[in-house]
């Protein structure tokens, strides 16, 4: 006989172990369905394993030297790579290399704290101070990432009396930032300044008005036109904050970014960017722009409150990068030639197209963006774009293709990115790839 209702909680009972197995095994039908969805949409990212230091010629694990071109085949010194955000390549620069283990071997290998506890070193005030000055700002703040200054800004800065208005296309990362935060949110059409006009028009009723844009859109290679953009921002009594990840480094005659570029140095607020792409490569994000600003990002960002310092070895390369390039406009100049290369024999024409572009133009690609390293190859189809980079591999140049989620779907792409450290034989050999392999898949005729 059970006593009371012990009955009915026996007829339910199972034990604790097959429930945690059951849970286990739901949560994996689950999981495996959403991965099928992936690879079914042909969206599936794999990630090839490099055996070798950054740089324009790399080594690909299962990949050897030997690479196919129609029916001959040819032994290379590495595979040409055309995806790294290795803009200057400084990623394996000598200088930078030995600046990373000098710090490495003076401050140790981490800090094993967050910065406001014990983590902060000589070397990170010494950077954000160096990074403030390269800007022309009051002062810099460091981040783990650039992921993370933009995580850390928007909720630190905007209350829910205040608005941002962001570009459509901007990075995951601002609109992640942007999401944490109680502001008013608009949201404008891609470089569309009369929509941003319209949206700054509404906006009037709110305390503070932030205009949030990419200086240079990783995906499409496309530059914000912040002239007009800090036109209106003037007009309507806003801010403009700037991401500039794809910009700091090689944009603007002393490497400054699209502020620099544009002549509006002056005029733009905030500039998020990062360490991990032009300045060496290895990680680091950092916000410069008012010193208030920065003083209260220190109190308040959650990233930069909660997070390890940035290693000692990360901080001295990043800070070498910099020398290098306020010591001298070489290798700036270096990646301008690069991007203004034209064949005057051959009648194609410069006016800012990059060499790249105007030879894949010629054989009848279509490519995204203008006057910037980023060229993107418009294909449409997730599952053309991996093929087409799966074997652009055998013939030893290294792209990838980009699908949805990260670009919009029907807008599937190989995003190729041009090196100040690639050579013109480099270029040759990539673009010969692209229209053997453009044919071989019916993308070209």
């Amino acid at each position: 006989m059970w006593p009371g209702n012990a009955w009915r909680a026996a007829l339910f009972w199972v034990p604790r172990g097959r429930r945690a197995q059951s849970a286990l095994a739901q949560l994996r039908g689950i999981l495996e369905g959403e991965l099928e969805g992936i690879r079914g949409a042909g969206t599936w990212k794999s990630e090839r394993v490099i055996t070798s230091r950054q740089g324009p010629h790399i080594r690909v694990d299962g990949v050897s030297g030997a690479v196919e071109f129609g029916a001959s085949s040819m032994v290379t010194p590495g595979i040409l790579n055309f995806c790294a955000n290795n803009y200057l390549g400084l990623s394996s620069h000598p200088e930078v290399i030995q600046a990373g283990l000098q710090a490495l071997e003076e401050f140790g290998a981490g800090l094993s704290s967050v910065r406001f506890i014990c983590g902060t070193q000589s070397i990170h005030k010494n950077l954000e101070a160096k990074i403030a000055r390269f800007h022309q700002r009051e002062d810099a703040i460091l981040y783990p990432s650039c992921y993370d200054a933009n995580a850390g800004l928007f909720e630190a800065l905007l209350t829910p009396e205040d608005a941002v208005l962001s570009d459509e296309l901007n990075h995951a990362s601002i609109i992640d930032g942007i999401r944490l935060c109680k502001a008013h949110k608009y949201r404008y059409r891609h470089l569309d300044m009369a929509d941003l006009e319209a949206k700054l028009q509404e906006a009037q009723k709110h305390r503070l008005r932030l205009v949030a844009t990419d200086g240079a859109f990783s995906m499409d290679g496309d530059i914000a036109p912040l002239q007009e953009i800090c036109c209106l921002a003037s007009r309507y009594g806003a801010l403009v904050f700037m991401d500039e990840c794809h910009a700091t480094g090689f944009l603007g005659p002393t490497g400054r970014g699209t502020d620099e570029l544009l002549g509006v140095m002056d005029q733009v607020t905030i500039i998020n960017s990062t360490l991990g792409k032009a300045l060496g490569g290895a990680s680091g994000g950092y916000t410069t722009g008012p010193g208030p600003l920065v003083s209260l990002l220190r109190q308040r960002a959650r990233p930069y409150l909660f997070s390890n310092s940035l290693p000692p070895a990360v901080v001295g390369c990043a800070s070498k990068a910099l020398d290098l390039l306020m010591g001298s406009n070489t290798i700036v100049q270096s990646m301008a030639a690069k991007t203004q290369r034209c064949d005057s024999q051959q009648g194609r024409l410069g006016g800012g197209e990059t060499w790249f572009r105007s030879k894949m133009e010629a054989a009848g690609f279509t490519i995204s963006g203008a006057s910037h390293p980023i060229c993107p190859v418009m294909l449409g189809d997730a599952r053309l774009a991996s093929r087409m980079a799966d074997d652009m591999l055998k013939r030893g140049i290294f792209v990838i293709g980009f699908s949805y989620p990260v670009v919009p779907k029907g807008k599937a792409r190989i995003r190729v990115q041009i090196s100040a450290v690639h050579s013109e034989e480099d270029i040759d050999r990539c673009v010969e790839a692209f229209v053997e392999v453009g044919r071989l898949h019916g993308a070209l005729p």
